[in-house]
C-alpha cells in the first residue's frame, strides 16, 4: 500500500457532502479499528469515529501479549485457545514489523509443578497445529537461571519453556487506522457521537460533533456499529433509554520497572498468584513490565483514565518479590497504567438477540437495528471484526462480499520481520527534522517520530504523541513530562493551535504524566 496521507480537513470535508454511509462505526479501539479495515477491504463506505483518541482506552494498556491465553487451558476453554492461536499466526505474518515471537519460562519450585506445566503446553502446542512458533521443552534448573537472570534461586527445581508473541499495543492500533485509510475508509479522532438519528424504529446515523471546532454533522448510514469498549453501555442507552447494562468493568494494572530487575531477552510467567491469575514479568521496549491484576470496578462513574489502586500496585510488587531476587520497590516504578476490561456479564445477554460467538465476547443487534460488539482482546480483533461486519453486511442490507483480512498486510509491514516499528515507513522518518535527536536521553525516541505522529498519524494533542504514537509515558512517565516543552514547541509548529489550547494541551499532558507516576 502506498503512503497517501489523509488530512483531518479533508476527511472532515467528507462528512459535509450529505451522502449515505454503508456503515458508520462508533469507536477507535481494537474492535472498532478492526471493523474499519474488514468493511474497507470488502469495499464497503466506511466512516470511524472516536470521541478521543485512537486506542486512547484499554487498547493502549493491554500486556502487550499475541497469545492463545495458557490461563484458559485450565478454564477447558479449548476453542477460545486454538481461534486465538490461529489469529496470533495472522498477526505474525500481517503485521511483521509489530508483532514478534518471544520465549515465556515457567519456573517450577516443585518437580510436580514441573511435570503438570509440561503436559499442558504440550496441549497448548496441540491446539497451536501448524501455526506454532516453537514446541514447549522442559527446562533444567540450570537452563532456566540463564534464561531468567534475576530469579529467585532458592528451591528451583527448573521450569518449561513455551512461545508467544509480542506487539505494541497503541502502534497496532495505528496501523489499524492507517490502514483502513488507506483502503477508502476515513477515521476521525476526537468526533464524538452525541446522539442517534432515527428514522421509522431504526437506527439510520448519528449527529457528530468535532470537540476541536464544535462543528456538528449528521450522518447518514445503512448500518451502525456501537465499538466503544468499555463505554459501550452508554451508546446502547441512546438507542434504547433504560436498556439493561451488558457489561461490568474490571482494572487491570501494569508496572514498568527498569530492565535489570530481570535481565534478558524472554519472559517469566507465575502461573497461579494468590488471587488466582497469571502474572507476568516481560522484557518490553528495553524495560520490564509486570502485570496484570483482575479488580471489579462496577461502582466506577467515569470510565476513562482509570488509575491503578493502591492494593493492586501493592499486590504486584508482592508478587515479584516473591519470585525475583532483587524485588522492585514503589520507588523503581518508572510508569504505572490501568485499563478497564468490559467483561460481558453472563446474565446481561438475551439468547434471541445475542451472537454469542465466544466466551469472551459477542454482538448484539437491538431492535433498531443497532450493532454492538463487546468484549474480546486484542489477539481475536480480526475475527471479530470478520463476524461483526458479517453480521453488520446482513442487518444494513449490504451487498455480500467476502472477508479478506486473513492475508491482508497492515501499513508499514516489511516483506521480512523486522525490529523497527515503523516498517517501510522508516524511510520516510529518516527524512524528517530530528531524526538524529533524542526527545530525551531516557526514552527511545526522536524528534522526527513527533514530527511523523503529528504528519502522518493524525496525532492532534500532546499526549496523543508521548502515550500512544510513541509510549513515553509508558516507559518513563517523568522522562516524559520532562519531553512536554519540546514536544509541545513542534506541536506548534506542525498544526499552529491556538494559543489557549496549546497550553490546554501542555497542561492535560502533565496531568496525563501524574496518572503514570504513582506515589511512592
Amino acid at each position: 500500500m502506498m503512503d497517501s496521507p489523509v488530512t483531518r480537513e479533508s476527511s472532515l470535508a467528507s462528512l459535509r457532502d450529505k451522502r449515505e454511509w454503508d456503515l458508520l462505526i462508533i469507536g477507535g479501539g481494537a474492535s472498532g479499528l478492526g471493523a474499519a479495515v474488514d468493511a474497507a477491504a470488502r469495499g464497503y463506505r466506511t466512516l470511524l469515529v472516536e470521541a478521543r483518541d485512537f486506542a486512547s482506552g484499554t487498547s493502549s494498556c493491554s500486556t502487550k501479549l499475541i497469545h492463545g491465553g495458557v490461563r484458559y487451558l485450565r478454564q477447558g476453554d479449548f476453542a477460545l485457545v486454538r481461534n486465538a492461536l490461529r489469529e496470533r499466526s495472522h498477526l505474525l505474518s500481517n503485521a511483521a514489523h509489530l508483532v514478534h515471537p518471544l520465549a515465556f519460562v515457567i519456573p517450577a519450585w516443585r518437580s510436580l509443578d514441573r511435570i503438570v506445566y509440561g503436559a499442558g503446553l504440550k496441549l497448548y502446542d496441540l491446539l497451536s497445529g501448524g501455526h506454532a512458533l516453537a514446541a514447549s521443552s522442559s527446562l533444567s534448573r540450570q537452563a532456566v537461571i540463564d534464561a531468567l537472570p534475576g530469579l529467585r534461586r532458592t528451591g528451583l527445581c527448573g521450569g518449561i519453556r513455551y512461545w508467544d508473541g509480542q506487539f505494541d499495543d497503541a502502534r497496532l492500533a495505528i496501523t489499524l487506522m492507517r490502514t483502513a485509510s488507506e483502503l477508502g475508509a476515513a477515521c476521525l479522532n476526537y468526533l464524538p457521537a452525541v446522539r442517534l438519528l432515527k428514522a421509522g424504529g431504526r437506527t439510520v446515523g448519528a449527529l457528530l460533533r468535532d470537540t476541536e471546532s464544535g462543528e456538528e454533522f449528521e450522518i447518514a448510514a445503512r448500518v451502525v456499529i456501537n465499538a466503544t469498549g468499555v463505554h459501550a453501555d452508554s451508546v446502547r442507552q441512546l438507542d434504547e433509554p433504560g436498556t439493561a447494562p451488558l457489561l461490568t468493568p474490571s482494572q487491570g494494572i501494569h508496572l514498568v520497572v527498569d530492565a535489570d530487575f530481570l535481565p534478558g531477552q524472554q519472559a517469566l510467567l507465575i502461573p497461579e498468584t494468590e488471587d488466582g491469575r497469571v502474572m507476568f514479568a516481560i522484557p518490553w521496549q528495553g524495560k520490564l513490565l509486570l502485570g496484570t491484576t483482575d479488580t471489579p470496578r462496577p461502582e466506577l462513574q467515569q470510565l476513562d483514565d482509570p488509575q491503578p489502586l493502591a492494593e493492586e500496585i501493592d499486590f504486584l510488587l508482592r508478587t515479584a518479590a516473591g519470585v525475583l531476587s532483587r524485588p522492585p520497590t514503589r520507588g523503581d516504578i518508572r510508569s504505572a497504567f490501568a485499563g478497564l476490561r468490559p467483561l460481558i456479564h453472563p446474565d446481561n445477554t438475551d439468547e434471541k438477540n445475542t451472537a454469542a460467538l465466544s466466551r469472551e465476547h459477542a454482538v448484539l443487534v437491538s431492535a433498531s437495528g443497532l450493532i454492538t460488539v463487546a468484549g474480546g482482546k486484542w489477539t481475536t480483533y480480526r475475527l471479530m471484526a470478520e463476524q461483526v461486519v458479517d453480521r453488520a453486511a446482513e442487518v444494513g442490507g449490504l451487498p455480500s462480499e467476502p472477508c479478506t483480512t486473513r492475508l491482508l498486510k497492515l501499513h508499514g509491514c516489511p516483506s521480512k520481520p523486522g525490529s523497527d516499528v515503523y516498517g517501510t515507513d522508516a524511510p520516510l522518518l529518516a527524512t524528517l527534522p530530528g531524526h538524529d535527536r533524542p526527545l530525551h536521553p531516557a526514552l527511545p525516541y526522536t524528534e522526527a517520530m513527533v514530527r511523523f505522529a503529528l504528519r502522518h498519524e493524525a496525532a492532534r494533542t500532546i499526549e496523543d504523541v508521548l502515550a500512544r504514537r510513541t509510549r513515553a509515558l509508558f516507559h518513563d512517565a517523568a522522562a516524559a513530562e520532562a519531553s512536554i516543552g519540546r514536544v509541545a514547541e513542534i506541536l506548534a509548529e506542525e498544526l499552529k493551535p491556538a494559543p489557549e489550547r496549546l497550553a490546554a494541551m501542555i497542561a492535560a499532558a502533565h496531568a496525563a504524566a501524574r496518572r503514570f507516576r504513582p506515589e511512592a
